[in-house]
C-alpha cells in the first residue's frame, strides 16, 4: 500500500503534493463559531418577526456574512464549512452536545474530535443554555409514542433524523446552465403567479419565495466575501504567478454564483460555493454531492481545451484541489447510537462517473478517464467515487476502474446504469430524468437534482426474527416490545413460523412509517432548507421547500439490515427443524438462550452443515425471495409526508455491528452480540462455492423494486495482478449486471495482511479497506468492524 502512495505522489505536481498533504495531517476538531452564530441569530427575537422559512434564510445569511473565510496558500478552490479545514462545525438547532458529549468526542480512541477548552466554556455558557428544550432531536423524541420510543430503544430499528437533518441529495445540471441571478427570476415569476384567491397555501409559499431570494442573495454575498479577501491576499503577494492566480479567482468569486459558470474553473468553484453553503444551512445527511461530475464538466472542459484557453495538466490540478476540499470536510460529529450505525469522519459525497447521456448514448468521456486518474493518485477517503456501467459503455471503463481498485483501495464501487434506469422508471418518473439520476450516499438511487430521497433509518431484519421466537418479546431488555404471534413451539409448518414474522415485520414497520411521517412534518414545520430547495428542481415552481414536496419526486427510505443472517436463520430453521427435524424447535430455543454454550456441536451443524445462502442454492434461496419479498410488501409504495412514497435499500454502514450488538444468538449458529452479514453480502465465510455463485444468488432478489442494494466482494491482490484476473472481474462484472444487479464492489487484500494492521496499527496506517457504501481507514475502525472484514470470504480465483 505505502509502494501505492509513493507512486502516486510522484505523479503529482509540487502544490498538490502541499495540500494534499496538509489536508492529511490536519486534525480533526470540532469548531463553535457556527453554533454561537447560530444562537446570536435566535437571541435577537427574529423568530417572533419573521416566517419559519424566512428565519431559516435569513439565519443562513447571517453566518454566511459573518464566519470566518479561509484561504489557503496556494489553493485553487476556496470556501470551508468551518473556520479552518477539518474545523467542523456543530448545528444545536438538530442536536445539542452536553459537556459530557463534547468530552466523549475529544477522548475517544476511533473518530474524535479534538475540543478546545474555549469551545466548552462558549457551549457551557452560550449554546447550551439557549438550545436545551429547542432541538430539533428533542421535538422527534418527545413526539414519538412509546411503542416507537421501545422498538429505537431496543435496536429494532434507528432514526436518521435524531442528529442529522434530511438531505441525501446529489447536484443536478442547473447549476451548469443558470446562475443564482437567473433563479432569481424564476423566483419573481413564482411570486406573480401566487393565488392569494384560491390557493390556501398562497401565503407560505409566498414566504417561502422570500426565503429562496435571501438565500441567494446569501450564497452570492458569501463568495464575494471570498473575493475582496482574494484581492486582499493578491496585493500583497510577491510571486508574480500567485498574484495572477489570485485575482483570476477573486474574479471567479463575483461572477459565481450568481451568473452561470462559462469555464471549467468557474463550474468548479461555483459547486464548490454551493456544496459549502449547503453543508452550513444544516448538517444534511448524507452531504451534498456533485452527481454526474463527469458529464456536467465535460462541456466546459472541451470548450476550455479546444480554445486553447486550458491544459490537461491544468485541468487535472484543478480536479485535484477539488478532492482536496472535499477531504477537508469530515462529517459532523455523531454520538451515541447514531454514532454505531454510521461511525466514520466519511460524509458520504459520491462521485458518478459514466452511464448514459441524457439522450442514451455511452456517457464515458475523456474527461471520465481523467477523474479516475486523479481518483487513483489522490487515494483519498473522500469523496467517494463510483462508475456507473452501462450496456453501452466500453470494457475498457470497467477494466480502467479495476486497475484502480487491485490498487486496495476500495474505489471506485460499480452500479448498474440500467437497473438503476429502470429502478426510477418503474416509480413513475421520466425516462430522461431517469438517466440524469444515479446514486448517492452508499447506494441509493436519485433522481439528481429533482428528488429529495431521504433515509430514514436502519432496519434490524434478524432482530424481528428472535421477537417472533419470542411471542412478541425481546429476550434482551426483557421487555414485551412486538405483538403475540403465537407460541413457537406449537408451530405445526415452517409457513406457520413465517407468517408468525411477517406479521411482526409489518408490526413494526408501520411503527417506523408512522414516526417517519411525523419526523418529516417536523423537518417542514422548524427546519425547512431555502437553499437546497433554491437548487432542487420545482421547488420554486411550487413554492414548496425540500422538506416539504417541492422536489419533483419525494422518496423515503428504508434501509433493511441482515438479509444474509436472517435468511440463513430461517433456512436453519426450516432444514433442521421442520423439514429435517433433526431437533426440535424447543431444543433449538434453549441453545440461543443458552448462547450455545453447551453445545458447540450443535452450533458447529448450523453454521457448516446447513444450506447458506450465496452459494446458488435453490434451497436456501427460495427463503432469501420470501424474506425479500416480505420487506418489499410491507414498505413499497407507502405514503410518506411529502406527496411521495417509501421504498426499501438494503445497507447497512457499520450498523451491522450495532445490530448484532443488540440481537442474542441466532437459528444460523450465530452467537450472541456478534455482527450481522452487511447489505445483501453472504453471512461472512458462508459462501463457498466462489464468487460466481455469490452474483447468481444476489441476483434472485429483484433489484429493480428498491433503491438500491450493497454486494460486498473480497479478493486476494494477486488475482487482479494479471490482464487474466482483469478480465475475469469485468466478467463477473457483466455477468451480475445482466441479471440486473444494482451494485458491486471489492475489497483486495489478504486476511494477513488485515491481521497484521490489528496487531501493528502504525505500521498500516494508509491501509485502506471497504466497509459497507464507503471506503475508510483499517486502523480507525472498531474492533468489531475490523474482524467482520477480516471474516468475509477471501475469494482465490472463479
Amino acid at each position: 500500500m505505502a509502494d501505492n502512495a509513493k507512486q502516486n505522489g510522484d505523479k503529482m505536481n509540487k502544490r498538490i503534493k502541499t495540500l494534499k498533504t496538509k489536508s492529511e495531517k490536519a486534525k480533526v476538531s470540532l469548531s463553535h463559531e457556527r453554533a454561537l452564530l447560530v444562537t446570536e441569530f435566535y437571541e435577537s427575537g427574529i423568530n417572533l418577526k419573521e416566517s419559519v422559512p424566512c428565519q431559516r434564510a435569513l439565519c443562513l445569511k447571517y453566518i454566511l456574512e459573518n464566519k470566518s473565510i479561509y484561504i489557503g496558500q496556494n489553493e485553487l478552490i476556496v470556501g470551508e464549512r468551518g473556520p479552518a479545514p477539518k474545523a467542523v462545525p456543530t448545528y444545536p438547532e438538530i442536536c445539542l452536545h452536553s459537556l459530557d458529549d463534547l468530552d466523549v468526542l475529544n477522548n475517544r480512541d476511533k473518530i474524535s474530535y479534538k475540543v478546545s477548552e474555549k469551545t466548552k466554556s462558549v457551549y457551557k455558557k452560550k449554546i447550551i443554555p439557549f438550545w436545551a428544550g429547542k432541538t430539533i432531536r428533542e421535538k422527534i423524541l418527545s413526539t414519538m409514542d412509546k411503542e416507537w420510543l421501545a422498538s429505537f430503544e431496543a435496536g429494532m430499528f434507528t432514526e436518521f433524523q435524531e442528529q442529522r437533518s434530511p438531505g441525501h441529495t446529489a447536484c443536478g445540471d442547473m447549476i451548469y446552465i443558470k446562475g443564482f441571478s437567473d433563479l432569481k427570476k424564476e423566483i419573481q415569476a413564482s411570486k406573480e403567479q401566487v393565488d392569494f384567491f384560491n390557493d390556501p397555501l398562497a401565503y407560505n409559499k409566498l414566504e417561502e419565495l422570500k426565503a429562496l431570494e435571501i438565500a441567494a442573495d446569501a450564497l452570492i454575498s458569501f463568495a464575494k466575501r471570498h473575493a475582496d479577501e482574494l484581492e486582499k491576499f493578491a496585493s500583497k503577494e510577491s510571486n508574480p504567478e500567485r498574484k495572477n492566480e489570485l485575482f483570476k479567482m477573486a474574479q471567479i468569486c463575483k461572477k459565481v454564483p450568481e451568473n452561470a459558470p462559462e469555464s471549467f474553473s468557474e463550474a468548479l468553484q461555483y459547486y464548490w460555493f454551493l456544496h459549502v453553503g449547503i453543508i452550513t444551512e444544516l448538517n444534511p445527511w448524507d452531504a451534498f454531492n456533485p452527481g454526474r461530475l463527469d458529464q456536467n464538466l465535460y462541456p466546459f472542459f472541451k470548450k476550455d481545451i479546444d480554445q486553447g484557453k486550458l491544459t490537461i495538466d491544468e485541468a487535472k490540478e484543478l480536479l485535484c484541489c477539488f478532492w482536496i476540499k472535499f477531504n477537508n470536510h469530515p462529517a459532523p460529529p455523531k454520538v451515541g447510537i447514531t454514532a454505531k450505525e454510521s461511525n466514520t469522519y466519511v460524509d458520504f459525497c459520491l462521485i458518478n462517473l459514466g452511464g448514459v447521456t441524457p439522450d442514451n448514448k455511452d456517457g464515458v468521456n475523456e474527461l471520465t478517464y481523467l477523474i479516475l486518474d486523479v481518483i487513483e493518485e489522490m487515494r483519498l477517503l473522500q469523496p467517494s467515487s463510483m462508475i456507473q456501467v452501462a450496456k453501452k459503455n466500453p470494457d475498457r471503463f470497467i477494466k480502467r476502474t479495476l486497475k484502480i481498485i487491485a490498487t486496495g483501495f476500495g474505489q471506485p464501487s460499480v452500479f448498474n446504469t440500467d437497473t438503476i434506469i429502470q429502478e426510477h422508471v418503474i416509480q413513475g418518473k421520466s425516462v430522461e430524468d431517469a438517466r440524469k439520476g444515479g446514486a448517492s450516499g452508499c447506494v441509493e438511487a436519485g433522481i439528481f437534482g429533482k428528488e429529495c430521497y431521504i433515509l430514514t433509518g436502519y432496519f434490524n431484519l434478524p432482530k424481528i426474527l428472535e421477537i417472533t421466537l419470542n411471542n412478541g418479546k425481546d429476550p434482551v431488555t426483557q421487555k414485551h416490545i412486538g405483538i403475540r404471534t403465537g407460541d413457537p413451539e406449537k408451530f405445526k409448518s415452517f409457513e406457520q413460523l413465517f407468517e408468525a414474522y411477517k406479521t411482526q415485520l409489518e408490526y413494526f414497520i408501520n411503527i417506523k412509517i408512522k414516526g417517519n411521517n411525523i419526523i418529516e412534518k417536523i423537518n417542514y414545520d422548524y427546519m425547512p432548507v431555502p437553499l437546497l430547495s433554491l437548487v432542487t428542481e420545482d421547488c420554486i415552481k411550487k413554492g414548496l421547500d425540500y422538506n416539504q414536496g417541492g422536489a419533483r419526486y419525494n422518496t423515503s427510505y428504508i434501509q433493511g439490515v441482515g438479509l444474509g443472517t436472517v435468511t440463513d436463520s430461517l433456512v436453519s430453521l426450516k432444514y433442521n427443524v421442520f423439514d429435517n427435524k433433526t431437533i426440535t424447535i424447543k431444543e433449538l430455543l434453549k441453545e440461543l438462550k443458552n448462547n450455545f454454550k453447551d453445545n458447540s456441536e450443535l452450533c458447529k451443524t448450523l453454521q457448516n452443515k446447513t444450506p447458506k445462502y450465496g452459494n446458488d442454492d435453490a434451497y436456501a434461496d427460495t427463503v432469501l425471495k420470501m424474506v425479500f419479498k416480505a420487506f418489499l410488501k410491507s414498505v413499497n409504495n407507502r405514503p410518506n409526508a411529502k406527496g411521495g412514497v417509501h421504498r426499501i435499500t438494503l445497507l447497512p454502514t457499520t450498523c451491522h455491528v450495532y445490530f448484532g450488538e443488540v440481537t442474542g444468538a441466532l437459528p444460523d449458529g450465530r452467537k450472541s452480540k456478534l455482527p450481522f452479514s452487511e447489505g445483501i453480502s453472504p453471512v461472512q465465510g458462508a459462501d463457498i462455492n466462489g464468487p460466481t455463485a455469490v452474483v447468481k444468488s444476489a441476483s434472485k432478489i429483484d433489484h429493480i423494486q428498491t433503491g438500491g442494494t450493497l454486494l460486498n466482494q473480497k479478493f486476494l491482490p494477486d488475482l487482479l495482478e494479471t490482464p487474466k484476473g482483469i478480465e475475469s472481474v469485468k466478467n463477473l462484472i457483466r455477468s451480475y449486471f445482466s441479471l440486473d444487479g444494482h451494485h458491486i464492489q471489492f475489497n483486495v487484500v489478504s486476511e494477513k495482511t488485515l491481521i497484521d494492521a490489528q496487531e501493528n496499527p502504525n505500521d498500516h496506517r494508509d491501509l485502506i479497506v471497504r466497509v459497507a457504501g464507503y471506503s475508510d481507514y483499517f486502523i480507525d475502525l472498531t474492533r468489531a468492524l475490523q474482524d467482520e472484514i477480516i471474516q468475509r470470504t477471501n475469494h482465490h480465483g472463479f
